[in-house]
């Protein structure tokens, strides 16, 4: 059993993690600014935000991984990468692993590029996506002691398009995963699985990969 902790855990992504952690039975903690009426039996919840690295890492001491599910928007739209990048500064050399919900903007078309987000991608997700590929590269930068892993979901990803769990998905390491059809999708549910697969047995260590259906 891993002890996880979830920043931004009542959230899109962040709830369904913490969802299937427990229900693989590890020891899981959400993070988030307030703690929530509705709660996944078996998660502990706590109030903290990722802006305080230093406080939030004192208070998560122990844990086997954090991942951060924070979404860049309101007013963490201009705070998240160095809010994210502090953080990993705050656990290198703790043992503790970072995992990081990326986006698709930031992950291949094809092998050796361009980038989703170099192509006619969405003006509307373009800051988002930016913000993304920005943290990525921070983590690039950041000591050997850090091990961290970044995960893309597929381009059409969302609450918009929510699927449900399959336990099944695929990795295309750099390049966004698509189907027979050309299209590029996985649930929130089982983006949930490859983070919980990947603490539980890790294969990517200072990578980032995509995972689709």
């Amino acid at each position: 059993m891993a002890r996880i902790a979830v920043i931004g855990g009542t959230g899109y992504a962040g709830s369904r993690i913490v969802a299937e952690g427990v229900r693989r039975g590890h020891d899981v903690v959400a993070v988030s600014r307030s703690v929530p009426v509705e709660r996944v039996p078996g998660a502990t919840y706590v109030e903290g935000t990722i802006i305080d690295a230093p406080g939030l890492v004192a208070e998560l001491q122990g844990a086997d991984a954090v991942i951060v599910a924070v979404s860049p928007r309101g007013d963490m739209t201009d705070t998240a990468v160095p809010a994210v990048l502090e953080l990993a500064r705050e656990l290198s050399d703790t043992g503790t692993r970072l995992g990081v919900v990326g986006g698709a903007g930031g992950s291949l078309s094809a092998p050796d590029g361009p980038r989703l987000f170099d192509l006619d991608f969405p003006e509307a997700f373009k800051a988002e996506a930016q913000t993304g590929i920005d943290i990525l590269e921070g983590l690039r930068a950041t000591p050997e002691s850090l091990d961290w892993f970044f995960i893309h979901p597929a381009e059409t990803f969302g609450a918009y398009n929510p699927g449900e769990r399959t336990g099944d998905y695929r990795t295309g390491g750099e390049v966004v995963v698509r189907d027979s059809e050309g299209v590029s999708y996985i649930s929130a549910e089982d983006l949930a699985v490859a983070f919980i697969d990947e603490i539980e047995t890790p294969k990517h260590h200072r990578e980032r990969f995509t995972v689709g259906y």
